[in-house]
């Protein structure tokens, strides 16, 4: 520190100034001189010094009349007057002005050090504590600044915003809360929570974050229904800085987006969906019972291309009515109403008709099924659903596996999950298309497979039986070798 401590000499003795010259620079410091005060106020417009030494009587410019410039453009600048001249009197006015200290000459020289350098000291500690208090001002700024600006954002958002602390106190809330809790009561932040909103599955959750029930970085979603409004609340800790772990919960901030008029939508798209399949399958239904008749010859024999017609026509309404259960099946999953009747269910059992079922139609096609079972228990399951899961599955590794082929099904239970695997040795489907199998009416491009019909809701179908069981899907496939399915559903184990 003394290397960057500069002191200004100020005496108008050449053989003073070249001594302390001499001997303040072998301390360390940083010395710059000066006959006069004329010429020490030169100096000091044009260096940041720390300590002056002031003598009093010197010619052009006395240290009397500097010391009042110095007192009134340089007050932080500790100055030590040095004079051969000294009385009480002029070293009290001296003092009046601000001045460190007094030496009278002849001075005792480590007294005289001592002085210096307890006014550097205190020097520096002056610029360390402006330096200190400038930045807490400029970070005190910086603050307000901040939460100035996060106020403004959270009171534009269309959504609602709701930040509680640890007992369950809403501390912070925009506008958008009220309006969306139905409610024009002005309540002061902090307040209860229970005095906004009621819903015991939200109230629940915040419980759960203040008693650190959930992992810092988890977002947890639910819908809740505030009057005629349904919300969408995706709830997170908040994090705040701790003395012993440096960062700890200290409540929740919970985001609330209005979502009734897309419930609506999808009740509106729900229903429409319902009325179009019903009324276009009794039609339907009629037709191809109509085109029974005429295939069975009950109204008088068909000529063979009449056959063939009626036929193919008969074909297109399986392929229609099968498109419109379909549809009733996704409106169903979506609505949550699929899963009718969940009972301990032998899954190795419907692997087993299943594969018989689909024997027939796998031999046509040159195709060898071979299905495996090993360590099954029951799964609480819908029967009917987890056949049309393999059917599905089983259904399309046939289609799409050339002659020759071979499909796999097998099952086996693996600690408290059942592992289901449908294993093809077909097409496959390239890494580009794998995250698109399972939305709706996606269909594989392959030019080995574009005589397969379908109507692209059969995988979406499935996943959605998956997740109602609480269960997992997944695919691995690679081109022109195969694809493998694999659904892991819990087991009854006790």
């Amino acid at each position: 520190m003394l290397g960057e401590t500069k002191i200004l000499l100020v005496d108008d003795e050449k053989r003073f100034r070249e001594t302390w010259h001499s001997l303040l620079t072998g301390r360390g410091y940083d010395v710059i001189t000066a006959e006069n005060g004329q010429i020490a106020l030169d100096i000091l417009s044009k260096n940041r010094i720390n300590v002056i030494i002031l003598d009093l009587n010197m010619p052009v410019m006395s240290g009397q009349e500097a010391l009042e410039v110095i007192n009134t453009e340089y007050p932080k600048i500790p100055v030590i007057i040095i004079t051969g001249h000294g009385t009480v009197d002029s070293a009290v006015e001296c003092m009046k002005k601000g001045v460190y200290d007094f030496v009278t000459k002849p001075f005792d020289t480590e007294q005289l050090l001592l002085t210096i350098e307890r006014a550097v000291e205190k020097r520096i500690l002056e610029q360390k504590d402006k330096i200190s208090r400038d930045m807490i001002v400029r970070i005190l700024h910086d603050l307000n600044a901040e939460k100035k600006r996060l106020k403004t954002i959270i009171n534009c958002m269309a959504n609602g915003v709701l930040v509680t602390n640890r007992n369950l106190e809403v501390v912070l809330h925009n506008p958008v809360v009220m309006r969306l809790m139905e409610t024009s009561e002005r309540l002061t932040n902090p307040f209860p929570i229970n005095s906004l909103i009621n819903d015991e599955s939200l109230i629940k959750t915040l419980k759960q974050i203040a008693n650190e029930e959930t992992p810092e970085n988890e977002f947890i979603s639910q819908e809740i229904s505030i009057g005629n409004n349904v919300l969408r609340a995706i709830t997170a800790p908040s994090l705040a800085p701790d003395r012993d772990l440096f960062w700890a919960v200290d409540g929740a901030v919970t985001v609330l987006e209005d979502i009734s008029a897309f419930k609506q939508l999808d009740q509106m798209k729900t229903d429409f969906v319902n009325m179009v399949a019903h009324e276009l399958r009794s039609p339907l239904v009629a037709i191809k019972q109509q085109n029974n008749v005429l295939l069975e010859g009950l109204c008088g024999p068909l000529g063979e291309k009449q056959h063939e017609f009626v036929r193919r026509g008969s074909n297109k309404i399986d392929a229609l009515l099968g498109l419109i259960n379909d549809l009733l099946d996704v409106a169903k999953i979506e609505a949550g109403k699929y899963v009718q009747r969940r009972v301990p269910t032998d899954i190795g059992k419907i692997i087993e008709e299943t594969v018989a079922l689909m024997e027939s139609r796998a031999t046509e096609k040159g195709i060898a099924l071979t299905f495996s079972l090993k360590d099954l228990k029951p799964v609480q399951a819908d029967p009917k659903n987890i056949e049309e899961i393999l059917n599905n599955l089983i259904s399309n590794a046939i289609n799409y596996s050339p002659e020759g082929g071979q499909v796999s099904v097998s099952a086996q239970g693996l600690g408290e999950y059942m592992e289901i695997k449908v294993e093809d040795t077909g097409v496959g489907i390239s890494s580009e298309e794998l995250p698109k199998i399972f939305d709706k009416f996606y269909r594989v491009k392959h030019q080995k497979t574009r005589q397969v019909t379908g109507t692209g809701l059969g995988l979406a179908i499935v996943k959605g039986i998956v997740d109602a069981h609480q269960g997992n899907i997944d695919v691995e496939s690679v081109v022109d070798k195969g694809t493998v399915f694999k659904i892991l559903l819990p087991m009854i184990t006790e």
